[in-house]
């Protein structure tokens, strides 16, 4: 804008004063568009960059389930009040698994479409390319992705409504522990991790081996792998001769299942406390049939915390609330209710409303803990982890007792 003020004003010498006012006026005007377009609106326009192909396709179809079905829930109920009604008008975007992707379709969101708002990308490797472009933008981004590096970067515009992963990880080592010591005599000296070297699994699997160190149980497998693997034979040899007595893998969906049956294909009984992700999705029990029963997992929230909510999404798409559902569910309408209070789609604005506001109502009260609140660093201080065990063919949480739905059970692969 400034260089058409400039050619304005080279060009004045040749015009009469009148028209080159006219002229030095209308070029002004053309600054002062983008504040009023920010303050009326009838739509909120919120991106969502998620991967809907690829490996990683389930979760992120999860995750607009979760979106979409608290955006019309809004919408109709009236919209966005502070704004004269204006509706929540979703701009989803394939991320893939890839991060330059997800980069390219955030950076477009931001800039085509004046997204109030980004949410996504599920993986952490998604998320942490999808921020630099937020941040560069200054619009904001709430994700549930778990690594510690997204609200470790000292960025402004990004929150973390999830714990970040190595709490996570020190609480799936600690929570099963703890749980089962109530119930029996446990004690534990050999313990295994496995976990992929990206972002999540890496941040995760330092919270593991924290835990570990602090409960003085000698690690005999600590082994980072490439995601996406055809083959976990060569992973399940080491944990077979590692003597170990509790695995804690770290994985998404595909390597989760090839991880579980090739140690039932080996009569490996080992019990297993996974990693969220793969662990904790449908589509894990539909795949295992029989064999799920009994599994443990950490969890970042689940189905039976807020039934009020989760069963209308159960009653809408015929299966349980995933987490990552529920907490894309929680981004969306804390986000909406950002927009509310701010009266604005100026990303600044709701930025601001975001960092300064504690949420208490509606789906921010599927989060354990009950509530959202962000801190300095974006991260919702009041997220907790959660332990879950297949029962039945439903998650059931089970550990901390203050949010426990039914009793952990000591049969089966446990």
């Amino acid at each position: 804008m400034q260089e058409k003020i400039q050619a304005v004003t080279r060009s004045g010498a040749g015009l009469k004063r009148r028209d080159f006012l006219r002229q030095a006026v209308a070029a002004t005007a053309v600054i002062s568009v983008p504040s009023l377009a920010w303050s009326k609106t009838e739509k909120v326009n919120v991106g969502v960059v998620v991967p809907l192909s690829g490996a990683n396709a389930e979760f992120g179809k999860n995750s607009q389930r979760g979106i979409q079905l608290v955006a019309d829930q809004i919408n109709a109920a009236g919209g966005i009040k502070s704004l004269g009604g204006a509706k929540i008008n979703l701009i989803v975007a394939d991320s893939t698994s890839t991060p330059t992707t997800a980069a390219t379709v955030a950076q477009r969101l931001v800039t085509e479409n004046r997204c109030v708002g980004i949410l996504g990308a599920y993986a952490s490797s998604l998320t942490l390319a999808v921020m630099q472009v937020t941040e560069r933008r200054k619009v904001p981004l709430l994700t549930m992705s778990f690594s510690d590096e997204i609200t470790g970067s000292g960025y402004k515009y990004v929150f973390q409504i999830v714990p970040k992963a190595s709490v996570i990880g020190e609480a799936q080592f600690n929570y099963p522990l703890a749980a089962l010591s109530k119930i029996e005599k446990l004690s534990i000296k050999k313990a295994a991790i496995m976990y992929e070297d990206t972002a999540y699994g890496t941040s995760q699997a330092k919270g593991l081996r924290s835990a570990a160190k602090k409960a003085n149980v000698d690690l005999v497998m600590d082994e980072a792998y490439s995601p996406g693997i055809s083959d976990a034979t060569p992973l399940i040899n080491k944990l077979r001769g590692s003597g170990a007595e509790m695995v804690f893998p770290v994985s998404y969906f595909n390597d989760s299942i090839l991880i579980i049956r090739t140690m039932r294909q080996q009569s490996i009984s080992t019990p297993v406390i996974g990693g969220a992700a793969g662990y904790v999705i449908p589509a894990f029990a539909q795949a295992l049939g029989n064999t799920v029963e009994g599994i443990l997992s950490i969890d970042t929230s689940n189905d039976d915390g807020k039934p009020e909510y989760t069963d209308v999404y159960r009653k809408k798409y015929g299966v349980f609330a995933t987490h990552e559902a529920i907490e894309n569910a929680a981004c969306m309408y804390v986000l909406a209710q950002a927009v509310d209070i701010a009266k604005s789609v100026d990303p600044k604005a709701v930025r601001d409303a975001l960092a300064a506001t504690h949420f208490t109502t509606g789906w921010a009260t599927a989060m354990p803990g009950g509530s959202v609140q962000f801190d300095e660093h974006g991260l919702n201080a009041k997220a907790t982890p959660i332990l879950v065990q297949w029962q039945n063919n439903n998650l059931v949480t089970v550990y901390p007792e203050a949010v426990a739905k039914g009793a952990i059970k000591v049969s089966g692969h446990v």
